[in-house]
């Protein structure tokens, strides 16, 4: 059997965020299921307007989920349909969600709700390169120190096995916006920065 060491290194990139993905959902109750899905394929086009208005390319919008469900009343007997339709928004405007929100509402009022957003990296390739040099020189520095006290001489790599995480963090904003009260365009949001961390597992032969 082959003998050797196995170890664990870790590394992580930071840089600022680039990206702002706002997740907008469009709700609607009718008497049947046709005319709820009717309805909010309807409101859903007109978000989609507004949202084109204001210079959103239609690459960078994109359906999240879409549901049809019964609403029961007390007594268990089908009160209503309800159908959903979120969609999802990609924008390098990092401070403008106020303006694409507003927009959303004035489009088809109380029936949007607001999802939640939250900021990422377009291009991760430069984090992932970094991350991954930090990881391997950490596992080189914990293998090194192992077969010295082992006694050993490190030999050649049999085995690398790369995992990867992600960590943009979400701001949720679990929220039905009202028509009566748009959201204020200038509201102060913080990109903040975005973390990418990178494990290897090395496996050295003994020499």
């Amino acid at each position: 059997m082959d003998s050797g060491i196995t170890v664990t290194g870790t590394g992580q990139a930071t840089a600022p965020a680039d990206l702002l993905r706002l997740t907008l959902s469009v709700g609607h109750d009718a008497a049947d299921v046709a005319a709820a899905v009717a309805q909010v394929a309807e409101k859903t086009d007109a978000v989609h307007a507004a949202l084109s208005a204001l210079g959103v390319e239609a690459k960078d919008i994109e359906t999240s989920t879409v549901n049809v469900y019964p609403q029961y009343r007390d007594s268990m007997k089908v009160a209503s349909y309800r159908a959903s339709h979120s969609i999802t928004v990609t924008t390098r405007n990092l401070t403008g969600f106020g303006d694409l929100l507003n927009a959303a509402v004035d489009a088809v009022g109380n029936d949007l709700g607001m999802e939640g957003l939250n900021f990422d990296v377009a291009d991760k390739r430069p984090l992932l390169d970094q991350a991954r040099q930090l990881a391997f020189a950490q596992a080189r520095e914990k293998a090194a120190q192992l077969a010295e006290l082992a006694g050993q001489s490190l030999g050649s790599i049999s085995a690398v096995t790369e995992g990867y995480g992600h960590g943009p963090i979400p701001l949720v904003m679990e929220q039905s916006a009202k028509a009566s009260g748009a959201y204020d365009s200038s509201l102060s949001i913080t990109p903040g920065e975005q973390t990418v961390q990178l494990s290897l597992d090395v496996r050295w032969n003994w020499a």
